[in-house]
């Protein structure tokens, strides 16, 4: 697999234009994934954040957002460094995690909102 595509099985992609619908409108916990294709410890925790997608398949909506196509959204958040995973619950901002963070560390905070 090339570093520009991204299997995303449990996670769903979202764009600025969707991004109040899909997250902001959303009831319950949502993860959102700033990446970008360039960044490699982005690439590192992809595979977590699709297994955390997976486990927490019908508890968690799982998000990526590509910061390159959507600046709009990363500028809205203050995204200043990538990775960054922002976790909303029921449409509020209530927690983030920056920087390529071990399993565990991402677990804990998909458990303590979910």
């Amino acid at each position: 697999m090339r570093p520009t595509e991204h299997t995303m099985a449990n996670a769903v992609e979202v764009k600025d234009d969707n991004f109040a619908a899909e997250i902001e409108e959303y009831q319950g916990l949502a993860v959102v994934d700033f990446w970008a294709t360039w960044c490699a410890p982005c690439r590192m925790i992809a595979p977590i954040i699709e297994q955390l997608a997976s486990d927490y398949a019908g508890k968690v909506k799982v998000a990526k957002l590509d910061v390159d196509n959507n600046q709009h959204t990363a500028a809205k958040f203050n995204v200043r460094s990538i990775p960054t995973i922002l976790f909303f619950k029921d449409g509020k901002l209530v927690d983030q995690v920056v920087g390529a963070v071990p399993r565990p560390t991402l677990e804990g905070k998909f458990q303590e909102h979910a």
